[in-house]
């Protein structure tokens, strides 16, 4: 059986990268525009659709040029369904167009469109940043976990942080299931990807392939 540090070494070749950075957002900037467009990946991967497809959601609305709180605002409802359906979010495309909007409203109304005075609101506290996220209409605890395993990266009151789906994956592959330990594997820097790699891992049923890979 191929060791913990193998399998970890494996499982960041093939699935280590964060889903902020496949978005092409820099999260190390801490500015409003990045941590915004991780929001409404965030509630875009809280509709009942693929990890995928709500990827190619979040990459069409950056096109579209809805990069800001004010950008959006200033989009109407058709045409936010229209370059939704068109990416391929289909289905939940109109009520998502809705969901975006009030989102957006209570971001703007509630923290001026910047998710850092939503960081000190919460004071230090992931738990509490955690509810904050879910305050958002649209955003389900998928949502705010995907936020909160992201943006570790940066707010450091996060880390180590992992979700469920992460911690399953873990388990899985025969690494413990606990976020201060599976820190303890790799850099401070590297752990959000390792977070990242092990719901990959999870979303694309490669458990296998990653044990026979670290075994070989």
């Amino acid at each position: 059986m191929a060791s913990q540090k193998r399998i970890i070494e494996t499982l960041m070749q093939r699935h280590g990268r964060t889903f902020a950075s496949e978005l092409g957002v820099d999260l190390r900037r801490n500015t409003p525009s990045p941590l915004f467009r991780l929001l409404c990946y965030s509630l875009l991967t809280s509709a009942p659709i693929s990890a995928d497809l709500a990827m190619r959601g979040a990459k069409a609305m950056a096109k579209a040029g809805w990069t800001t709180p004010q950008k959006l605002r200033a989009s109407d409802w058709a045409t936010r369904a229209r370059v939704l359906n068109e990416s391929g979010y289909a289905r939940v495309d109109e009520k998502t167009a809705t969901q975006l909007a009030d989102m957006n409203a209570a971001l703007l109304e509630t923290y001026g469109g910047d998710l850092r005075k939503l960081r000190e609101e919460a004071e230090g506290s992931p738990k509490a940043l955690r509810k904050r996220l879910k305050a958002f209409k649209g955003i389900g605890g998928t949502g705010a976990d995907i936020f909160l395993r992201e943006i570790q990266l940066v707010w450091d009151e996060c880390y180590p942080y992992a979700d469920k789906a992460a911690l399953s994956a873990a388990e899985k592959l025969g690494l413990k299931a606990d976020a201060t330990k599976l820190a303890n594997k790799v850099s401070r820097e590297d752990y959000p990807k390792l977070m990242a790699a092990l719901v990959r891992c999870k979303l694309a049923k490669d458990t296998q392939g990653v044990r026979d890979a670290a075994e070989a």
